[in-house]
Parts: C-alpha cells; structure tokens; sequence
C-alpha cells in the first residue's frame, strides 16, 4: 500500500542553481568577485584545493550579490507562488552557500525554510537527500530540480518535476514521465547573438590603409585584409562574452541590455567561456600566418580590451579616449597585415572621429539612467551632470576630425594619391553631416545602439559614405 503523505501535507523542496533561476550562482559571484575585487582572483586555486563548499563560501563572501537581479524562470516562480498559495510548505534546498540561499529566499518571500552549503558541507546530490531524508520519508516529498546531481532526490520524491533538464536529467524524465518544464527555445539564436556579429563591421577599418593605396585589385592584399578582418572580428567577439560575463550586474540594471543572453540566463556562463575560447583560438591562429607585427597589434588590442574590461570602462574620459585608441587600432592592424602605410593624417583623423562616437556612447548611456544617475548605478565614471560637457566635447572632437580631414585636403601629401584633389573637398560636409545628425539623435535621445554600428546600418549615413566613395574614386582616378 502506498503510505505517501496526501499532496498538500508534502513540503516541496526546490533546487535554486539552473532551476530557479537560469544561473549558477558559483560562476555568478566568481565573475561578480572578478568585477568587484579582482585582486581576491589569486587566491581561488587555494580556495578550490581546500574543497567546493570553502570555494563557494569564500566567493560569496567576497563580493555583493543582488538576489532581485538575478534571472529567475518565471515559470518555476508562479508554479511555487501556486503552491504557497494552496498553503504547501516550500524549502529552498541549494548547493548554493548559504548566504546567497538565504538573499534569494528573502526576495521571493515564498520559502518556509532554506537548506544550502555551508563553509565545509557542499550540499548537493546525495547530501541533500541525506538531509532531506533525515527529516522525511521517502516519497514524503516533491522536488523540483535539473541536472544530473538531482536524480537521486527526484527518484525518491513522491512527485519530481523537472526544469530545463541537462542530458542525463532529461533521459530520465523522458523515461519516468514526470512533470517537466522546459528552457527558453533559441539557444544557437543566443550564441550568435551573444557574439554580436553586427559589431564585425567596425573591423571594416582594417581595409581602410589598403583602399588608401589605391591597389583595388591586389589580391594578396586584399587576402590579408580579410584574415585580419576575421582575426579582429572572431577577437572582439571573444572580448564581447568576456565583458558581458564581467558586466553581469550594470548589464542587468539597464532597461536593454538586461536582455543580453548572459545577463538574461539564456546561456550558462560555462558556456560562454568556451565560446569565447574558441574564438580566441581561431584569432590567434589565423593571426599566426600574418605579419608578426600584425600579431602585435592584435596582442595589444587583447590586452587593452582586457584592461577595459576590468577598470579602464570605469575611469572618467579614459574609458572614451581607449574606445578611440581602439578604432584607431584596427587601422594599424591593417596596415600592418597588408603590408600597407597608415599616414598621419589617417590616425589623427580616426582618433577624433572615434573619440567623438565614443562620447556619443557614453552620452546616451548616461542619458538612459536617466536624473539621478551616479556612478554606482551607471558603472561608469559619470554623472548626471556629466551630460552637456560630454555633448560638447563630443561635437569639438567631431568638428576638430573634420578639421584635420579639410588640412590633409588642402596639403601637399594628398597630391601622392589624388590627381583631382579639389574632387575630395566635399568630403568636409559629408562627414560633417553624419556627426552633427548623430548628435542631434544622441541629444532627442533617438540613439539606443552603438553609433558605429548605426552609421554602417542607417540608410542616411550609407547615402553619404557611398557619395564620399564615389569623390574618392573620381579623385584618384580621373
């Protein structure tokens, strides 16, 4: 005879890492640790050689985790809100430590009792059984979990539901027909996203130094572009999931960006770290076959990426000047891999033209926090009131790249490239004519995207850099 205790006298214990929420909040606090204290990074091997459970409770305690951002499943929400409602009893049972157990339990408000890691107990698989059935019979219990280390507390449960299962945990709910609720669908839609191709036409750049020369039709150069095209391009995409998984907390705070696939859950942060593996490789390998100077450059962009992404975002006017430096890079780049002389004057206008777009970034960004935006809130290292000193020195730098493009026209250097350089004078205008109207857009705040990437898509701006190709073409060539 079954002896199972009726259903609304059941306690139901719920699994928080991949079930609850879309996370796994190890991997959330090492990130949040390398965010908020990168200099407690050193001491994690310790920490890992010492056991999971001190590794989880160190990480907790050395970082400031905000349980009401976290990406909760909203139907593993409403079915325990169901629950409590019917007047069950609801246990957060967690291998998560304690501290984070309980910030979450706190937010819901819907668990009667939190059961998580201690500084010397890893709560997981048959530990928490042990601990559940030391309170409980078999089959005196549900339980709602997700992976593989919950099959032995789903078998003994009287009623198992599983969430998003992982292969083993899917084989055996495919096999026993327990209740089941499944993850978002779209996961190669969110790897691709997560990449953000669309940002792979900044390194268009890199062709810049070889359209200079003028030598359209030299295969071997342009063979070279288009490896240090895809090098660039599979690098920032590695740099892209790398920052994003560092940004998890602002990235959350933000009205959009919260729907980025890490700081949404829709892809596990593991998983990400071996995307963006992967595409370190492949840049590093094609990189392999370029010019070793090449290699350099693109070692340099590594590293001052990295060092954006752990500090140099948050440091006032540094963070502009090295999104600038880093446009200018991929010029370098592929000047270096073509084999392909950058001038000065093409530095010198990229560095203003760039840091111009990069202040267009940070206006609107602060703009979208809205009054009331500090440095705490925004990440960065400005304020509300940082808004029109940025607008303006936005709009100089702009004016000041227009300039140095009107000096080059009117020098002597232009006459080595253009037979009809007065041809090249309505360039001024044309790139006059994107910044001002990109500013006009930042300041009715009607740019929500990145304004590189909008110059390449807004149909305007394609209208006046294909004018500005055809003046270039008719004064080299007539």
């Amino acid at each position: 005879m079954d002896a199972r205790a009726p259903q609304t006298e059941r306690p139901i214990f719920v699994d928080l890492d991949g079930t609850l929420i879309r996370s796994d909040l190890l991997w959330e606090t090492l990130f949040l640790v390398a965010r908020q204290e990168p200099a407690l990074l050193w001491r994690v091997p310790g920490w890992m050689a010492e056991g999971k459970s001190r590794l989880k409770a160190e990480l907790a305690r050395g970082c400031e985790m905000d349980a009401a951002l976290l990406p909760y499943r909203e139907e593993v929400v409403e079915l325990l809100r169901r629950e409590k409602a019917a007047g069950r009893t609801i246990i957060l049972a967690t291998g998560a430590n304690e501290k984070l157990a309980h910030a979450v339990a706190d937010h819901l408000g819907l668990f009667d009792a939190v059961m998580a890691s201690s500084d010397t107990v890893n709560l997981t698989s048959a530990r928490k059984l042990d601990r559940i059935l030391a309170e409980h019979g078999e089959h005196d219990f549900d339980y709602v979990g997700n992976s593989h280390e919950d099959i032995c507390l789903l078998e003994k449960a009287a009623t198992a539901t599983v969430v998003a299962p992982d292969r083993t945990a899917h084989l055996w709910q495919a096999r026993t027909g327990s209740a089941r609720i499944d993850a978002e669908a779209g996961a190669v839609r969110a790897v691709i996203k997560a990449m953000r191709p669309h940002q792979w036409l900044k390194n268009i750049l890199v062709f810049v130094p070889i359209a200079l020369t003028h030598e359209f039709l030299d295969l071997q150069m342009l063979l070279a572009g288009l490896l240090a095209f895809i090098s660039f391009s599979a690098a920032a995409s590695a740099v892209y999931i790398f920052n994003d998984l560092l940004d998890l907390t602002a990235d959350r705070r933000h009205k959009t960006k919260r729907r980025r696939p890490f700081a949404s859950g829709a892809i596990a942060i593991p998983t990400g770290l071996k995307l963006a593996c992967g595409l370190l490789a492949i840049s590093l390998g094609i990189a392999a076959i370029l010019p070793v100077e090449f290699a350099v450059v693109l070692a340099a962009y590594m590293v001052t990426t990295t060092a954006y992404s752990f500090f140099l975002k948050r440091m006032l006017l540094i963070d502009v000047l090295t999104l600038a430096g880093l446009y200018t890079t991929r010029i370098i780049a592929g000047s270096e891999a073509a084999g392909a002389e950058s001038s000065f004057w093409l530095l010198a206008f990229s560095v203003f033209f760039f840091l111009s777009l990069a202040l267009v970034k940070r206006f609107t960004e602060l703009q979208d926090f809205g009054v009331g935006a500090h440095r705490s809130k925004t990440g960065r290292g400005y304020v509300d009131a940082d808004l029109e000193t940025l607008s303006q020195a936005g709009m100089s730098s702009g004016f000041a790249a227009v300039l140095v493009l009107a000096l080059y026209i009117d020098s002597p250097a232009i006459r080595e490239h253009f037979a009809e350089p007065y041809l090249v004078w309505p360039l001024c205008p044309l790139v006059l004519y994107i910044i001002v109207r990109i500013w006009i857009l930042a300041r009715r705040n009607e740019m929500h995207e990145d304004p590189v990437v909008f110059i390449m898509q807004d149909w305007r701006s394609q209208m006046m850099i294909g004018l500005g190709a055809t003046l270039f073409l008719l004064g080299a060539y007539v």
